[in-house]
């Protein structure tokens, strides 16, 4: 179901459906001579494949080829004519040419979300649907190109979610066009890799799990049947790197080779005992860096568990490029304490003449992706997801529409050759009709009441239900602003002690000489004796939501309702969070570092506001004056022998809470 923001989106809610039928069974029709270029970009490693359909239905792959990328951090600013180089040279040493291409982005760069759907009937799903997709994407929809997908297997209705920003989604299509490539469709991994999975093993009623370890993120695909549930984790390869560079003190790329070359993952039980004193401390730092996704793991398993009524994991497939030192498998095995094997995906695929088999059954656990994306092409995947920009969009529109001009001009010829000889039938028949409608018109009036009762009772129960899709989306956000935190904070040298949420952060009078009367308006939302609460007293403050002023000093609209009579629900728009640091080289500089990394992946908090000297610009709150302004950093010197020095940190949420 393609989702792409335009005005007639809700009131003609099934033309993309329709379209998105008659194409895959147009695909079907044409399977036989068609051939899919399937395109997987990811942060270290670039694949590419081309397959064809063979005569019973299955894939045939006709070639294959990847390339490898830095995924050194200090490098980022190169990695997309990186990328662009990479894709090119595929392209050459494949002999692709111009062709259109069916591509995948990683789950990192788009933002996913499972809801479940009350029982409504199928002509409502896509409006209930988009009226999820503005609850749960944390950005406005005309910022983001979205697509969704029914989930079937599930007892409830339940949708994914998949959304990316459109500048985002411009700047990797732009890396693809401009390597020669034209766009086809735009998947997501972890969605390829589901295909590729159902593709492969078929619909099995063991509860598995796939871990894919990528170069950054990790993902980790929950499948049950027909129905799945995905999550990407910021731990990778490159997380190994990093830990192997910290601890020898060398250079990222020394640490990548001395891992690709020498590493291996230790395991228990004595087992580096039997190593070389070098070669074990390696496979030691290796271990250790990995241990933090087992952990992540079980607290994702537990989520799916309580949150989407899933089952435990009974086997374990793995994929990825960070699956190839030796001993993952065991080391998996050991730490998840269930039967682990390698991600077999292309065992159903016919390999074509001149294609190095040997090497495809060797990085077969990296090819997950390129599989998902070539059962697009012959129609025969479960998950559509179609991300597409607004440069593609507008040219298949464009496309659809040249069939409707056609049959519209030679619809007019005919109309008018004809015109003359029907004129007089036309007018009786408009006659009849018109008298038709007079009568219906007549027979239904009695039912108006009963129609106007109805719409009523519906107006009532969507209250209703917005009640509690905004209390979900709300719980959902401090589940996910709180993993954030955790994320960004996780070192040996940080650590944190307390999580408040607090109302009447201004943060543009902070930037201005009204710093002091905007702090006079933050108040605690959780009153500071909550944990001697007795139960059933609330341990929330009775916040009372402050007169509002706008930037020239008088009454906001917002405030003018509050004091014409309208309630307005009290919100906090920040969290003050309070911790200790460890004397270290980079002394208290370390927090703000932390704050650096959560800005970069964080999509709860805000690190932006408006330029109270110019309304149109922005300003970064990390940037300069700015950040002793509206982030709090605090610290007082330690007395000696103290472990460590507290700090206090305020940050502004990406969107304001309601406090119930």
């Amino acid at each position: 179901m393609r989702k792409f923001l335009n005005p007639t989106a809700l009131a003609n809610p099934s033309k993309d459906s329709i379209f998105k039928t008659l194409l895959t069974l147009l695909s079907s029709i044409m399977a036989d001579n068609q051939t899919t270029v399937a395109l997987n970009i990811g942060s270290q490693r670039i694949s590419m494949a081309v397959f064809e359909n063979s005569k019973n239905g299955s894939l045939i792959i006709k070639s294959y080829g990847s390339e490898s990328i830095t995924a050194d951090p200090s490098l980022d600013a190169s990695r997309i004519a990186q990328t662009r180089v990479a894709i090119a040279d595929l392209s050459q040493r494949l002999k692709i040419g111009k062709s259109k291409t069916r591509y995948a982005i990683s789950g990192q760069s788009v933002f996913t979300r499972f809801v479940k759907l009350p029982p409504l009937q199928e002509d409502n799903i896509e409006q209930l649907v988009t009226f999820e997709a503005q609850q749960h994407v944390p950005f406005p929809l005309n910022e983001v190109v979205w697509d969704y997908e029914l989930i079937e297997g599930s007892g409830d209705k339940e949708a994914v979610i998949v959304a990316i920003k459109s500048d985002s989604l411009d700047e990797i299509n732009a890396t693809v066009n401009e390597a020669g490539l034209e766009t086809q469709e735009v998947d997501v991994a972890p969605m390829a890799l589901y295909n590729a999975f159902r593709s492969t093993y078929g619909t099995s009623e063991e509860p598995v799990l796939l871990i894919d370890i990528g170069a950054r993120t990790s993902n980790l695909l929950y499948i049950e049947g027909k129905r799945f549930f995905t999550r990407s984790i910021a731990i990778g390869g490159s997380s190994v790197t990093a830990a192997i560079a910290k601890e020898y003190n060398v250079t990222f790329a020394e640490a990548e080779h001395q891992k690709v070359t020498n590493g291996l993952v230790a395991l228990g039980g004595g087992h580096t005992e039997q190593l070389d004193e070098a070669v074990a401390a390696l496979a030691m730092a290796i271990r250790n860096a990995l241990s933090r996704l087992p952990a992540e793991i079980a607290r994702t398993t537990n989520y799916y568990r309580s949150q989407h009524a899933g089952s435990a994991p009974r086997r374990v497939l793995l994929a990825g490029g960070g699956a190839n030192l030796p001993y993952t498998l065991e080391f998996f095995h050991e730490k998840l304490n269930l039967p682990v094997e390698y991600f077999n995906p292309v065992r159903n695929i016919a390999i074509g003449k001149g294609v190095d088999a040997s090497a495809i059954q060797r990085e077969g656990h990296l090819m997950g992706e390129l599989v998902g994306l070539g059962l697009r092409g012959i129609g025969k995947s479960e998950i559509n997801i179609d991300l597409v920009p607004v440069v593609v969009e507008q040219s298949r529109a464009a496309d659809r529409r040249k069939p409707f001009f056609i049959g519209a001009a030679a619809a007019l010829l005919a109309g008018v050759a004809c015109w003359a000889a029907f004129q007089k039938f036309a007018s009786v028949q408009a006659a009849d009709l018109a008298r038709t409608s007079r009568e219906q018109k007549i027979s239904l009036a009695p039912l108006k009441a009963d129609i106007d009762s109805l719409l009523k009772k519906e107006a009532a129960l969507r209250s209703i239900a917005d009640q509690y899709t905004n209390a979900e989306s709300d719980h959902a956000f401090w589940m996910d602003a709180l993993s954030e935190i955790r994320g960004a904070f996780a070192s040996d040298a940080v650590w944190l002690t307390d999580f408040s949420p607090i109302s009447g952060l201004e943060v543009t009078q902070l930037l201005t000489n009204k710093a002091a009367e905007s702090k006079k308006n933050i108040k605690n939302v959780v009153k500071a004796e909550f944990a001697a609460t007795q139960y059933g007293v609330s341990s929330l403050d009775n916040i009372q939501t402050p007169a509002l002023t706008n930037s020239t000093g008088k009454a906001s609209a917002k405030s003018k309702q509050q004091t014409a009579g309208q309630t307005l629900t009290p919100t906090t728009n920040a969290i003050r969070i309070k911790g200790f640091w460890r004397a270290n080289d980079k002394s208290q500089d370390l927090v703000l570092e932390r704050l650096k990394i959560l800005k970069e992946k964080s999509s709860h908090f805000n690190f932006t506001a408006q330029d109270p000297t110019n309304p149109k610009l922005t300003v970064d709150l990390l940037d300069g004056q700015n950040l002793t302004k509206i982030f709090t950093i605090t610290s007082v010197a330690g007395k000696a022998g103290e472990l460590g020095l507290p700090f206090e940190i305020t940050l502004p949420l990406a969107r304001e809470v309601a406090i119930k």
